[in-house]
């Protein structure tokens, strides 16, 4: 299929939004980490084109997701504002160097990242309802945190919630419900600031982004009212699954790519 070639493409884009943003509501990501393999896979984009695609797509589902959360308690307002600070400068750092990085490298390292996350969703069991105590190392801790994300946002087009989430979770202990609807709060200004970024830098195919993003906008809500319902134990283990399926889908695909005559790696 290519890019823009009729009904057939659009249905693609909005599919791709639907299960997107499902899943950033009901695990507190962006949805990039699904839709950037499934606009590779489905939609046939490259991985940069994906990730710049996915980043738009990224603002309105966690608008809606952050604001289903907050008015259900579950946003830490003052750790979103720490965090944000070093988000948005990381989401300038991460879309440069989405120029610049070859597109096989870009693959691998987003494969790893899958990886990693997932063994440390499996390894770190989340406490609901817990409270983390606000101090100076903590704050700056919160704003490291955010620039590792920003990084992640603009580089891999996944709003930095796969890095954010875990974050809050394993090093800060905070309540798996409260680090997901942080985490959709601050991918707010990173998925701005990247979008941004990467429209300057002619990345972006807007109509696609908007396309996937009004799809994965209506879906988000009915996520929350999901993550809110199952246990946080269940919730870590079924998106750790949904990681390590799909590091193993892109990792054919990076194999596959490498031995062709022509890999795409420039």
């Amino acid at each position: 299929m290519k890019p823009d070639s009729g009904a057939r493409y659009w249905l693609t884009l909005i599919l791709i939004g639907t299960i997107g943003g499902f899943l950033s509501g009901m695990f507190g990501v962006g949805g990039g980490i699904v839709m950037v393999p499934l606009l590779v896979d489905l939609a046939r984009m490259d991985q940069r084109r994906a990730a710049a695609t996915s980043l738009v797509a990224i603002v309105p589902a966690s608008l809606v997701g952050a604001t289903t959360y907050f008015l259900n308690g579950h946003t830490d307002l003052v750790a979103a504002g720490f965090i944000v600070i070093g988000a948005v400068v990381g989401a300038i750092i991460g879309t440069r160097l989405l120029r610049r990085i070859p597109l096989v490298w870009l693959r691998w390292m987003f494969i790893g990242l899958l990886v990693v996350v997932a063994a440390r969703l499996l390894l770190v069991a989340p406490i609901r309802g817990a409270v983390v105590d606000l101090t100076w190392p903590v704050a700056l801790g919160y704003i490291v945190l955010g620039l590792f994300m920003g990084i992640a946002s603009g580089l891999f087009g996944i709003g930095g919630g796969v890095i954010a989430v875990p974050g809050l979770i394993a090093l800060f202990g905070a309540s798996d419900l409260i680090a997901k609807g942080t985490s959709l709060l601050v991918m707010l200004p990173t998925g701005i600031v990247g979008t941004i970024s990467n429209l300057r830098g002619r990345l972006v195919d807007l109509r696609a982004g908007l396309a996937v993003g009004v799809a994965a906008t209506l879906v988000s809500a009915p996520g929350v009212a999901v993550a809110l319902m199952i246990p946080a134990r269940l919730s870590g283990i079924l998106f750790a699954g949904l990681l390590i399926l799909a590091a193993v889908q892109l990792s054919i695909k990076a194999v596959r790519a490498q031995r062709g005559p022509k890999p795409d790696a420039s």
